[in-house]
């Protein structure tokens, strides 16, 4: 293309020539000029990598070849496509220069006309290729804007994605714990009253073999609820969540497992469906813990509130007074019922009691009821 570029501006000097001179003193024209151009041209293979300093070279070379104008220009406007004024002004000073010299060698043979003149179709050809150069340079810039942000939104897709694998994650382990650790738990504490204790009634024995075989089918059924809802199986509607109209149940089942529970209820009102939740299962947890780590304990729970004010459980379980064997603690327990308070807007504080035990309290804001809860 640079050398196509060069041929009109030098078949123009060809015919501008005097007759006989390209082969007496205009013998330059057709043996050095040529020789310029082709050394101009190979240059231009390193203009990526150093544009500045071939563009420089190449247009004061064009000051002694005609043909090699078109390296000159492609030269200025690869150089262009950097879009910086400082470099583009000098080399188009020197590509005036150059044309203003190149204009000097041959003799030819046309009307005096002005300097203004004369400079403008040099300023014209260097304007042209400047403007490609730059509009070159932003649509390459625009194009690498365009990549850049379109990695970055993959970028953080990706992030977003393992964002939401590491809630599931953690929501799938809150809720297999909220559910299943009450129960085998519950179950634990009666194997290992039926292991270590020796005087037990054959009556007691029932009971106790009967209480781990329906916990057991209790927490088999949990579970199949809980996959399937994480699972989102449609055929599997989501069961109802517990809320404090449960409490009766899940202390029923504390104290068939050796657990001595009581229950203080001063709530006054029905707290919306998220704070009933919420007080459940903190009730849950503490007496889990209390089955856990203080087999045989007196366990009060203790419940307070009224709308417009704020819920107030407790959990307070006295030392242990059976000894066994203790189950593995899955590490989600406290952590995930902290969460699931803060996110209810409450606070959770757990703390061993004066005394002895143990006490788990949670306070949970409960606001005047102004829709369905």
């Amino acid at each position: 293309m640079a050398a196509l570029l060069g041929v009109p501006f030098w078949f123009a000097t060809a015919v501008l020539v005097p007759p006989g001179c390209a082969a007496d003193t205009c013998s330059w024209l057709v043996t050095g000029d040529p020789l310029v151009a082709l050394a101009c041209l190979v240059l231009l293979l390193w203009r990526q990598r150093f544009p500045l300093a071939v563009a420089l070279v190449v247009t004061v070379a064009s000051s002694a070849s005609t043909l090699a104008a078109g390296a000159a220009l492609l030269a200025l406007c690869s150089l262009s496509t950097r879009r910086r004024p400082v470099e583009i002004g000098v080399v188009v000073l020197a590509f005036m220069t150059a044309s203003q010299v190149l204009g000097r060698i041959y003799p030819i043979d046309v009307a005096p006309v002005s300097m203004w003149l004369e400079l403008t179709f040099p300023l014209l050809c260097a304007g042209t290729a400047v403007a490609i150069g730059v509009a070159v340079g932003a649509g390459r810039a625009e194009a690498r804007s365009l990549l850049e942000r379109a990695e970055s939104a993959e970028r953080e897709q990706h992030a977003r994605a393992a964002q939401a694998r590491a809630q599931e994650r953690n929501r799938i382990a809150r809720e297999m714990h909220d559910v299943l650790a009450h129960r085998i738990s519950l179950v634990a504490m009666q194997a290992g009253v039926l292991d270590h204790r020796a005087d037990l009634t054959a009556e007691d024995t029932r009971l106790l073999v009967r209480g781990i075989a329906d916990g057991s089918q209790l927490a088999l059924q949990e579970l199949r609820d809980v996959l399937g809802v994480l699972h989102g199986d449609p055929e599997r509607p989501e069961p109802p969540q517990p809320s404090l109209d449960r409490l009766p149940g899940l202390i029923a089942d504390s104290r068939a497992s050796g657990l001595e529970v009581t229950l203080v209820n001063d709530v006054t009102g029905e707290p919306p469906e998220l704070i009933g939740r919420t007080g459940y299962r903190v009730v849950q947890e503490g007496l889990t813990n209390a089955a856990k780590h203080s087999p045989g304990a007196e366990v009060r729970v203790t419940l307070e509130g009224t709308a417009g004010d704020e819920l107030r459980v407790s959990v307070r379980n006295s030392p242990a007074t059976e000894t066994g064997p203790r189950p593995p603690s899955s590490g989600f327990g406290l952590p995930g019922l902290t969460e699931r308070v803060t996110l209810a807007g409450g606070t959770l504080d757990h703390h061993p009691a004066p005394g002895g035990g143990y006490l788990l309290a949670a306070r949970l804001p409960w606001p005047h009821r102004t829709g369905r809860g």
